[in-house]
C-alpha cells in the first residue's frame, strides 16, 4: 500500500465536516494512495477514551481481511447484515436494522454506488442528520480486527462491509467507538432520517396504539422497543427476551386468520442469534399451524436462529416497556392518513449558559424566567372538526456523546408552554412576575436525561411561548428546538434588543442630596488650580463616599481612569466640574438600581439580579450581551460587586451612545459589546 507523510496528509485532508469527497478521491487516485483519515486515525484513541483496548487490535482494510470484499453483496442490504460485536451499542444496531427496511432512506444514508473495485481508494462516505443539518462523513476503510475478524458491528456475511463502515462513520461523528456505548434506538433512527421521535410507555399505552403503529409502518417510520434493565420477570430468561436490550420492530401486521383478525408485531434482537421469544407465535410454535402457507410466505416467515420473531400485539405490550417511533414527518402518527396535510417546521439553535440563561425548570421560580423563550402563533387549520391546533415540540441537547470523554453525560431536559393572553405584549421576554401568577398550558411529558424530548399537543389558537430548559439551573449545554405546526407561522426567540431607553431622572433622596453636596464641596479642594480631577484624584473622591456604603475594596485607579476617559470631552483624561456632576448623576441612578436588586443585601448582584439592575438603569441587554458582561465582571461565584457594576454601566453607556450615532444594527451592537468586554 502506498503511504504519505503525516504532514502531507494533514495538509491534504481537512476537518471531516469540511472534507470533500470528490477532491479527496481525485487526489488519492492521481497519487496512487489509499485514503488514511487524519481526523479519525487507526489508533486506540479512536476506539476508547477511558481505557486501553482489552486485547491487541489490528486495523485492517477489507481487502486485507478477505478476498473479493463487497460493500453490499448481491442480495442487497438487509436487517440480517447487522450483527453486534463487542461494543455495547445494541441501540445503534437496532436503528441500523430498521433503516434497511426502508430502501429509500437507506440509499440516502448509505450511498450504494460504493465498492472495492471501481476507482477504489479506501474512501467511503455516509450521510447523517446531525443536530439539525445533514452532514456527509468520510472515513477510510481501516477497521479494528482481532485474529482477522471484525470486533465491532459486522455483517452475517464475512465478505460484506457496509455495516462495519457505517458504524465507523457514526463513531467518527461522535468522537470514538466508545462514545457509542449505551443509548436509545430512537437516537440512531433520528440521525438516519431527520425525523421526529415519540416514545410510548407501554404500561400506559393509548387505546389506538396498534393503529398508530400500523400507520407509522405504512409511512415508512422506523420503530424500536425495549425492556427496562433489571426487570426481574425477564431476567430469569424463561421467555427468551433480554432486559436492557434494544430491539427493532421490523413489521406490524394484522393477520386475517381468525375473527377478529390477530394483531401481530415482528421484533428483532440485534444479537442476531437464538435469543428469541419463546411464547405464543414464536418460531415453530403451534399457532403457526393456523396460518396458510401462502400467508406465511407473504410475511417472509422463517424459523432460523436469526434473532427475529413474531409476537401477538397483546403479548408484546405485556412483555415490553417502551416503544420508540421515529416519524419521517408528524403525520405518521395521525390515526387517519391525510396526504394533503402539510406541516410548517421551524428550528432554533441556542445554548444554556450558567448564570445567564440556564434557569432550570419551573421549580426554580427565581431563575426560570431567564431561560430562552420562543414565540409561536397557532391558527386553526380548519382541516378537522375541532377548533384546536396541533403543535409538536422537540428539544435536542447537542454533542453530549462527544463530551463523554470529559465526564459529561446527558442533562435532564424538558420544556414548558405558556399562553400569552390577549392584550399582553409578545415582543419582550416574559418576566418572573408572569410565571409566578400563570400556569403552563402544556409541558413535555417529563424531564429526562435523553438526547431529545418530544411531545405532541392540541392547543387553542393563539400565541404561545415555548421554554426549553434543563431540570436544574446553572447547567451548561447547547440545544436545538424544532417546532412543528399545522400552518406556517412566525416563530423566533423572545430576546431583548440591546440598547438604552430614555428614562426620567429620579429625584434624589435626602441622603443622596447630602452625599452629592459633600462631593461637590470636596471637588474644588481636590481638583486644585486647574479645576479638574485626574484618575487618582477621582479615586480619592469616590472611595471617600462609597467604601462606607458598600462592600467595596475601593475603585481602582484603572477603573477611575476609565470613568475619566468616558466622561471627558476634550481627551485630556481629566474631568471638569460639569463632567464630574454628570458622572455623579449616573452613579446615583446606578447605585439605586444596584441596591434595589441586591435582594439578599449581600453587597453583590448575581447574574440574574444583574439583568434587572441593568434594566432599572436604563439598559436593555440581549442574552449575548448579558453573557459578555457576566464573563467579564463576575467573580468565581458568579457575583458582581458594586464597583464592577458601575464600570460595566459606564462602558455600556459609551458603546450604546456611539451606536445611536452610527445607526448600527442590533447584531452589530451585540458583537461590539462582546468585543469590548473581552478586550
Amino acid at each position: 500500500m502506498s503511504t504519505v507523510s503525516a504532514e502531507k496528509q494533514t495538509q491534504s485532508f481537512a476537518d471531516f465536516l469540511n472534507q470533500n469527497y470528490d477532491e479527496i478521491k481525485a487526489k488519492c487516485l492521481a497519487e496512487g494512495i489509499l485514503f488514511e483519515d487524519p481526523e479519525f486515525e487507526a489508533c486506540d484513541e479512536s476506539m476508547y477514551f477511558s481505557q486501553k483496548p482489552i486485547r491487541p487490535f489490528e486495523w485492517k482494510r477489507p481487502t486485507e481481511i478477505c478476498e473479493n470484499p463487497q460493500f453490499i453483496d448481491q442480495h442487497g442490504a438487509g436487517r440480517f447484515d447487522v450483527q453486534q460485536g463487542m461494543l455495547g451499542d445494541c441501540w445503534l444496531l437496532a436503528a441500523t436494522a430498521s433503516l434497511t427496511i426502508n430502501k429509500t432512506l437507506f440509499a440516502r444514508v448509505v450511498p450504494t454506488d460504493q465498492n472495492f473495485t471501481d476507482d477504489y481508494c479506501g474512501l467511503f462516505r455516509f450521510r447523517f442528520w446531525h443536530q439539525g443539518d445533514w452532514v456527509e462523513v468520510l472515513v477510510d476503510d481501516r477497521l479494528p480486527t482481532h485474529n482477522n475478524k471484525l470486533v465491532f458491528m459486522h455483517s452475517a456475511e464475512n465478505k460484506e462491509f457496509w455495516s462495519a463502515l457505517i458504524e465507523k462513520a457514526y463513531a467518527k461523528l461522535h468522537g470514538s467507538y466508545e462514545s457509542l456505548k449505551g443509548g436509545d434506538a430512537i437516537e440512531g433512527m433520528e440521525d438516519f432520517t431527520g425525523g421526529v421521535s415519540e416514545m410510548f410507555d407501554l404500561k400506559k399505552a393509548p387505546d389506538n396504539l396498534f393503529t398508530i403503529m400500523m400507520n407509522a409502518s405504512d409511512r415508512g417510520s422506523l420503530m424500536g422497543c425495549s425492556i427496562n434493565a433489571g426487570d426481574t420477570h425477564i431476567s430469569s430468561g424463561w421467555n427468551g427476551l433480554v432486559a436492557g436490550q434494544a430491539y427493532s420492530i421490523t413489521a406490524v401486521k394484522q393477520m386475517d386468520i381468525n375473527s377478529p383478525p390477530i394483531s401481530m408485531v415482528r421484533v428483532r434482537n440485534p444479537w442476531g442469534n437464538a435469543r428469541e421469544w419463546a411464547g405464543p407465535w414464536s418460531d415453530m410454535s403451534n399457532e403457526w399451524q393456523q396460518v396458510p402457507e401462502t400467508e406465511r410466505q407473504s410475511i417472509g416467515l422463517t424459523f432460523d436462529d436469526d434473532g427475529e420473531f413474531w409476537m401477538s400485539f397483546e403479548d408484546w405490550v405485556k412483555e415490553f416497556h417502551k416503544l420508540e417511533i421515529c416519524n419521517l414527518d408528524p403525520d405518521s402518527l395521525n390515526e387517519i392518513q391525510s396526504d394533503d396535510k402539510q406541516w410548517a417546521v421551524t428550528k432554533h439553535s441556542g445554548q444554556w449558559t450558567p448564570r445567564v440563561n440556564a434557569g432550570g425548570c419551573r421549580n426554580f421560580i427565581d431563575t426560570f424566567w431567564t431561560n430562552p423563550q420562543y414565540k409561536v402563533t397557532l391558527v386553526d387549520s380548519d382541516d378537522d372538526k375541532d377548533d384546536l391546533c396541533s403543535l409538536l415540540v422537540a428539544v435536542l441537547q447537542k454533542d453530549r456523546r462527544k463530551q463523554r470523554k470529559y465526564g459529561l453525560g446527558n442533562l435532564n431536559i424538558g420544556y414548558s408552554i405558556y399562553k400569552i393572553q390577549d392584550g399582553m405584549s409578545s415582543d419582550s421576554p416574559l418576566d418572573k412576575e408572569f410565571f409566578m401568577y400563570n400556569k403552563s398550558t402544556a409541558r413535555s411529558p417529563n424531564f429526562i436525561n435523553m438526547r431529545e424530548i418530544c411531545g405532541r399537543h392540541k392547543l387553542h389558537p393563539g400565541t404561545y411561548v415555548i421554554i426549553p430548559s434543563t431540570f436544574k439551573p446553572h447547567q451548561k449545554g447547547e440545544y436545538l428546538v424544532r417546532i412543528f405546526s399545522e400552518k406556517a407561522n412566525q416563530t423566533g426567540e423572545m430576546d431583548e434588543q440591546t440598547g438604552m431607553i430614555d428614562d426620567q431622572e429620579s429625584e434624589p433622596t435626602e441622603e443622596e442630596r447630602r452625599q452629592e453636596a459633600a462631593l461637590t464641596k470636596m471637588f474644588p479642594r481636590v481638583a486644585g488650580e486647574d479645576k479638574q480631577v485626574d484618575a487618582n484624584e477621582l479615586q480619592n473622591i469616590l472611595n471617600a463616599v462609597f467604601i462606607k456604603e458598600f462592600k467595596l475594596s475601593g475603585f481602582s485607579v484603572d477603573c477611575c481612569r476609565s470613568m475619566a476617559t468616558m466622561y471627558n470631552d476634550d481627551l485630556s483624561g481629566k474631568l471638569g466640574f460639569d463632567e464630574f456632576k454628570e458622572l455623579l448623576i449616573d452613579m446615583r441612578k446606578w447605585k439605586t438600581a444596584f441596591k434595589d436588586h441586591d435582594a439578599d443585601k449581600s453587597g453583590y448582584l448575581n447574574s440574574y439580579e444583574l439583568r434587572n439592575a441593568m434594566n432599572k438603569s436604563g439598559f436593555r441587554l440581549s442574552n449575548r450581551s448579558l453573557n459578555a458582561l457576566v464573563l467579564r465582571y463576575s467573580n468565581n461565584e458568579g457575583q458582581i460587586e458594586f464597583g464592577d457594576f458601575i464600570v460595566a454601566a459606564i462602558r455600556l453607556k459609551t458603546i450604546l451612545s456611539s451606536k445611536a450615532q452610527e445607526n448600527m444594527t442590533a447584531t452589530d451592537v451585540d458583537e461590539l459589546i462582546q468585543a469590548n468586554m473581552t478586550a
